[in-house]
C-alpha cells in the first residue's frame, strides 16, 4: 500500500484550512468576541467594507501611495547599491554608514518627515520608500559581491570598459538578489505606508483602522487587514513572476 503524497501546494491550502478552523473554534467558544472575530464573521464583513466609498477611496490612495514608494525604493536601492558595491574602497567606505543609517529605528525619524513633507501623501510616500531601499541596497551589494572574480577579470583582460563590465557581467549576476530585496522591500514598505498613515492619515487607512479599533469592531479591522495583506501577497506575486521572466537565461 502506498504512501499518499503531499504537494507543497496542498500542504499550503491543507495548513490554510486547519489555521482557520482553529481560529474559528477559539474566536467562537474561547476568545473575547469584543477583541477576535471568527473567520466567518470576517468574511461576512467585507461586502459591508466595499460598500463604503470612503473606505474604498482610501484603499485605492493607499495602493496608489505604497506602488510610488516601492517605485522610488528600487530606483534608489540599486542605484545606491551599485555605488556601494560596485569598487572595494567604496564598499569599505560607504558600507558601514548604510548599515549604521538602517539600525535607526524609522519610526523615531517619522515626525523629520512630516516636518519636511507635510501631513499629505508626500510624507507617507517618502516614509514608506525609507522603509524599502535597504532590503534593495543590501541585496544588491550582496550580489555584485557574488560576481565570480574571474569572470570581472576575463571582460577586463578582454577589453571590457567598467560600464560593460556592469551591464554584462554583473547586472545578470546580481539579478536574483536585486528580485529577493524586492520582495522583502514590498512588505517593508507597506509597514511604513500603514505606520504614516496611522500617525499623519485623517482620511486614509490608518484612520480607518484606529476607527475600528477603538470602537471594539473587530471583524472590520481584520478584513481591513486582510486587504492589506492580499495587497502584499499580490505584489510580492508579480515580484516572483518578474524574477522568473529576468531570470530565463540560468
Amino acid at each position: 500500500m502506498t504512501r499518499p503524497r503531499w504537494t507543497p501546494a496542498g500542504l499550503r491550502v491543507t495548513s490554510i484550512v486547519v489555521v482557520l478552523l482553529v481560529w474559528e473554534v477559539a474566536a467562537r467558544w474561547f476568545l473575547n468576541p469584543e477583541f477576535v472575530s471568527p473567520p466567518s464573521k470576517v468574511l461576512a464583513a467585507f461586502p459591508g467594507l466595499f460598500a463604503d466609498p470612503k473606505l474604498t477611496a482610501a484603499i485605492g490612495v493607499f495602493c496608489a501611495e505604497l506602488a510610488t514608494a516601492f517605485v522610488i525604493a528600487v530606483g534608489l536601492g540599486t542605484i545606491v547599491g551599485l555605488i556601494v558595491g560596485s569598487t572595494r574602497f567604496s564598499y569599505r567606505t560607504l558600507f558601514p554608514i548604510v548599515l549604521l543609517i538602517y539600525a535607526i529605528p524609522q519610526i523615531t525619524v517619522l515626525p523629520v518627515f512630516v516636518l519636511y513633507f507635510g501631513i499629505g501623501t508626500a510624507s507617507k510616500i517618502a516614509f514608506g520608500a525609507s522603509h524599502g531601499i535597504f532590503p534593495i541596497i543590501l541585496n544588491v551589494v550582496s550580489g555584485l559581491k557574488s560576481a565570480p572574480p574571474q569572470h570581472v577579470l576575463s571582460a577586463r583582460t578582454m577589453g571590457a570598459s567598467r560600464l560593460q563590465i556592469v551591464r554584462r557581467v554583473l547586472l545578470p549576476q546580481l539579478v536574483p538578489a536585486l528580485f529577493a530585496g524586492m520582495r522583502v522591500s514590498i512588505a517593508i514598505t507597506l509597514i511604513g505606508v500603514v505606520l504614516a498613515e496611522l500617525y499623519v492619515s485623517q482620511n486614509g487607512i490608518g484612520y480607518f483602522t484606529q476607527n475600528f479599533s477603538e470602537r471594539f469592531d473587530p471583524a472590520d479591522l481584520f478584513g481591513l487587514v486582510t486587504i492589506l495583506a492580499v495587497i502584499a501577497i499580490v505584489l510580492s506575486e508579480g515580484a516572483h513572476r518578474l524574477e522568473l521572466h529576468f531570470n530565463r537565461w540560468r
